[in-house]
């Protein structure tokens, strides 16, 4: 088990730390104006919700994933922001993320998406307090 414990933590490390960047990059490097600017120069549906969705589950929900919390919750709505990410932008460039493909995007959601069957695993604040109510029950 602990082998399959300290996977889900490295996917939970590496996820949450390429999401959180990109959330980063999306409301404080560029901000959340120019992030929506972009989100509608791209086509995407209703820009202003889905660049503030598409910056917050990025950025709050990687820092999440590192701490392991809500880690089931934070999967989907990773792999909704990747699914959307595909096929609002990267589909039409092919699979390969050199040509601005979808390939890049899709592992993501697939790491997120796995998450969000597993859970963040032994090494999680979701275990800590799981165990807690447990142990209370």
């Amino acid at each position: 088990m602990r082998g399959v414990d300290l996977g889900l933590l490295l996917a939970r490390l590496g996820l949450g730390v390429v999401m959180f960047v990109h959330g980063w990059q999306k409301v404080v490097t560029n901000g959340l104006g120019a992030t929506t600017d972009g989100f509608r120069g791209m086509g995407a549906p209703l820009p202003e919700v889905s660049a503030v969705f598409a910056s917050f589950v990025e950025l709050i929900g990687g820092a999440l994933l590192i701490a392991g919390i809500g880690v089931r919750i934070v999967g989907v709505l990773m792999v909704v922001d990747m699914v959307g990410a595909i096929f609002i932008v990267h589909a039409e460039n092919g699979f390969f993320a050199t040509n601005g493909g979808y390939e890049f995007v899709l592992m993501l959601a697939v790491v997120a998406g796995a998450l969000a069957l597993t859970g963040g695993g032994r090494y999680s604040v979701d275990r800590l307090i799981n165990a807690g109510r447990r142990a209370r029950a």
